[in-house]
């Protein structure tokens, strides 16, 4: 079915780029300006729609903002068309509650793949939507009688449990969903980087501001918005209760003490891998003795044969000893010692290799059961309080 895109934009020019680049795959409605553009939203209710920034009359956040705040339109994904590039634009952008900001001038290409990357959001959302509130149902009437700390002690057990990052996921968002947070998660594995959205799929622009803000503060403040940064995990809470001072402290005292044991789990994670790793290499090598020892022992023994032919004809013929041992026979049983020897050097060496990477995998392993030390446990700094 085709995608019914809302473009509004006072500029007839990216009407056209628009036009053109999604003339296979979109149904397109035109608006020139914001409150043409809210008049057909309400009435088309398109997929998609994509908002200049700088308009006549209202702008595209504002804009954004009214169709956010209407029931019939804040479930559509909004693009900002903008010229500015810096991140205080995006971060506007966002707290107006757009899902994505493409930089003009765009190309065509760029343009439909970002929509195509909207529009697969949009209905990831849409499918996941009735199986999250029931999910919200349950978790708030398991949990009505548990306090904070006892939700953190019930998702570090839970946490112990998960080897991967979906399982870890799951058990995370779970733990927001009494305290009525809506929130995304990036995890900086050092295998890749992996994002995760409780919606079930992360807006790009939210991906975009957890990249950029990766190596900020540990809290980053913008709006009704907050990014808590630790060096394996970074959280984007979507609507922190910034009016109510109580029940903010109270979530920035809070989360810290999640999003700690979130990253100490990636890094046992991480440990684990890396052990895996390490025995794979181990039973690598040792295959790889093994066939060289199978090679030798053959070679050896069609030469120690040859050998003992050779010594037993002299035996038997003495006097032709020296036509029965010619130079050229006695050389060929030189280069084969010598082969021999420098074979059995190179399995010496794998076998350093392998002494080398059990110790090695040892010692990680003898980590993952080390108790904490005061230096890997945060500082009361690290956490604001309030």
């Amino acid at each position: 079915m085709s995608r019914l895109v809302l473009a509004i934009d006072d500029d007839k020019l990216v009407h056209k780029i628009i036009e053109d680049a999604l003339a296979e795959s979109c149904k397109l409605i035109r608006a020139k300006n914001g409150d043409e553009g809210l008049r057909l939203a309400l009435k088309y209710q398109p997929d998609i729609i994509l908002l200049d920034v700088e308009m006549p009359g209202m702008n595209g956040f504002e804009v954004c903002e009214k169709l956010k705040k209407s029931s019939e339109t804040n479930a559509i994904p909004v693009m900002f068309l903008s010229s500015r590039t810096d991140i205080s634009e995006r971060m506007r952008g966002y707290n107006s509650g757009a899902a994505d900001y493409i930089v003009k001038p765009f190309n065509k290409e760029e343009l439909l793949a970002r929509i195509n990357v909207l529009d697969e959001y949009r209905q990831v959302s849409q499918r996941l939507k009735q199986d999250m509130e029931q999910a919200q149902i349950t978790a708030e009437i398991a949990m009505t009688d548990s306090g904070d700390m006892g939700r953190i002690m019930r998702y570090v057990g839970q946490s112990y449990h998960a080897h991967d990052l979906d399982s870890l996921s799951n058990f995370f968002f779970e733990f927001f969903i009494p305290l009525q947070l809506e929130v995304a998660v990036a995890f900086w594995h050092e295998q890749g980087e992996v994002f995760k959205s409780a919606e079930g799929a992360i807006q790009p622009i939210e991906q975009e501001l957890l990249e950029q803000n990766r190596g900020g503060n540990r809290f980053v403040d913008f709006g009704r918005r907050t990014i808590i940064n630790y060096p394996k995990v970074s959280l984007l809470i979507k609507n922190m209760p910034t009016d109510d001072p109580g029940m903010y402290g109270r979530y920035k005292d809070l989360l810290p003490h999640i999003l700690e044991a979130t990253n100490a789990k990636i890094q046992d994670m991480e440990e684990s891998d890396q052990a895996l790793i390490q025995i794979n290499q181990i039973g690598q090598v040792c295959d790889d003795i093994a066939q060289q020892l199978v090679f030798l022992d053959m070679h050896h023994s069609t030469q120690s044969e040859n050998f003992k032919k050779l010594l037993e004809h002299a035996n038997e013929h003495p006097e032709k000893l020296s036509s029965i041992t010619s130079p050229e026979q006695l050389a060929e049983f030189y280069q084969h010692f010598a082969f021999l020897n420098e074979e059995l050097e190179l399995v010496k060496q794998k076998l350093v290799l392998v002494t080398e990477t059990r110790e090695a995998l040892q010692t990680s392993l003898n980590k993952l059961n080390q108790p904490w030390t005061e230096e890997q446990v945060a500082s009361q700094d690290d956490i604001e309080l309030f």
